[in-house]
């Protein structure tokens, strides 16, 4: 079953992103729904990957309550019968979840762990991150010394652009940008710590805050294969880029075709969207040690 777009009635629609949904339920509650859509190089194509849309809210729902001791987030729940009844429909269900409203910080909050995809690229330049000055001599996908803060601005339509720690702080006050890289990297190292211990590495990873009742509190997504790049630790070896599970796995595909990234994405052949699809359903099962078809 795939889903590229929802339509509930009786629930007005609020925001409708490249992937998720959000309709509101009443003063203090949203229905987030991930839909099967992919993005990738910011351009959303027209073939959906089946089992996306589930995948994303089941995995974020597991990692909120893993991660609560680390801080609030918005979520409440996933359970169909806390639910509005126009989502507890076998379509609907797996991909959506109730959270709280939240004001959002306007900034992607992204901890690198490896070298890898643009990181790596910036670091060929220039020998730094973001404006972390790195030791010379790094591979690609090599471990960091520790893990990075480099955040970039949320852009709603077109490319987000990496930002220094100083920029942040311009950006949203010198308290809150402290608050943000704390927290941050405070969820990477548990993270990456739970990943560990099933054989994956998180290389890195990005998140998104919000205010709460004056509580900074994570939101949207947590962890996964859409926000994260993981790599299976059995296969490692810096120096190339790692098989990882979540869509660079299009993103080389199109990359190779010689698509300009600019709209309209090119057509995925059946192999590439069967393969996208075996590798969020793999991240799923690896991380939580859940069966999908048992959760599907």
């Amino acid at each position: 079953m795939t889903l590229l777009t929802t339509n509930l009635a009786n629930l007005p629609l609020v925001h409708r992103g490249k992937v998720r949904e959000t309709y509101a339920v009443d003063d203090r509650h949203l229905l987030l729904v991930a839909t099967d859509r992919l993005s990738a190089f910011d351009v959303v194509f027209d073939q959906p990957i089946p089992d996306k849309g589930a995948v994303l809210t089941r995995l974020s729902a597991w990692w909120f309550d893993q991660l609560a001791p680390l801080g609030r987030s918005h979520f409440v729940s996933a359970d169909p019968a806390d639910l509005p009844e126009e989502a507890r429909t076998p379509e609907m269900a797996p991909r959506s979840m109730l959270v709280r409203r939240a004001e959002r910080v306007d900034a992607e909050c992204v901890v690198r762990g490896y070298l890898a995809g643009s990181g790596w690229a910036e670091y060929g330049r220039t020998g730094e991150v973001c404006g972390h000055p790195l030791p010379t001599g790094l591979r690609e996908a090599e471990r960091l010394p520790e893990p990075i803060f480099t955040p970039s601005t949320k852009a709603e339509v077109g490319h987000d652009e990496n930002i220094s720690r100083t920029q942040l702080a311009d950006l949203v006050g010198a308290d809150l940008a402290r608050q943000l890289e704390e927290r941050s990297i405070a969820l990477y190292v548990e993270g990456a710590r739970r990943a560990a211990e099933v054989g994956l590495i998180l290389a890195d990873t990005k998140f998104e805050f919000g205010w709460i009742d004056g509580e900074l509190a994570v939101i949207d997504e947590v962890l996964t294969p859409d926000s994260s790049r993981f790599w299976d630790a059995a296969n490692y070896a810096p120096g190339s880029s790692p098989q990882s599970f979540d869509k660079q796995f299009v993103r080389d595909f199109v990359a190779s075709s010689g698509w300009d990234k600019e709209p309209p994405a090119p057509r995925l052949p059946d192999e590439v969207i069967a393969g996208t699809r075996d590798r969020y359903v793999a991240a799923y099962e690896r991380l939580t040690g859940r069966s999908w078809e048992a959760a599907a």
